[in-house]
């Protein structure tokens, strides 16, 4: 006969195991091919300012400004999920400045449920009537309620961000 401690950990791992078939790694590698790929998408189209969605905009914000050279780049913070768990209600944070700007990116890591990306769409698109926004993500499930302008790949599983994975201690 095992001692408990076995079969407790043994239940974990098992559970472990099948959270994480539902999981896909995505590399710096893949996000360094997939944002070249989405600034070469983006180059002539004249963006003025780019707005990241924190936390999981602000990398792509900052590559996506840095192949495009655009300096005015912004941040709007949002909350829908704690962890793997999706809050009822979605808060938005901060204020950008985007008077004078005729085009803007806003761009986010992935439009999951859409929820996030529809908040911070429609208050962007309120607050400035007259410019024209262009959202983008580097993954899009089928299932959200918004498709962004651009997207790079289909999500199926749950993704795990090489920045949410490698940076932890």
């Amino acid at each position: 006969m095992f001692p408990l401690s076995f079969y407790l950990n043994y239940s974990i791992k098992k559970e472990l195991k099948q959270y994480n078939q539902f999981m896909k790694y995505y590399s710096y590698e893949d996000f360094k091919i997939d944002t070249n790929k989405l600034i070469y998408q983006l180059k002539d189209l004249g963006i003025d300012s780019i707005v990241g969605i924190a936390r999981g905009g602000l990398t792509l914000s900052h590559a996506v400004a840095e192949g495009l050279n655009i300096r005015d780049v912004q941040s709007i913070r949002t909350e829908l999920y704690d962890s793997t768990c999706k809050r009822d209600e979605l808060s938005i944070f901060g204020e950008c400045n985007l008077k004078e700007k005729k085009k803007v990116l806003v761009l986010d890591d992935i439009s999951d449920s859409g929820d996030t990306l529809v908040a911070v769409m429609k208050h962007l698109e309120d607050e400035y009537k007259n410019i024209e926004f262009i959202s983008a993500t580097l993954f899009y499930k089928k299932t959200s309620s918004y498709e962004p302008s651009l997207w790079m790949n289909e999500a199926n599983d749950w993704i795990e961000f090489f920045w949410e994975k490698d940076f932890k201690n």
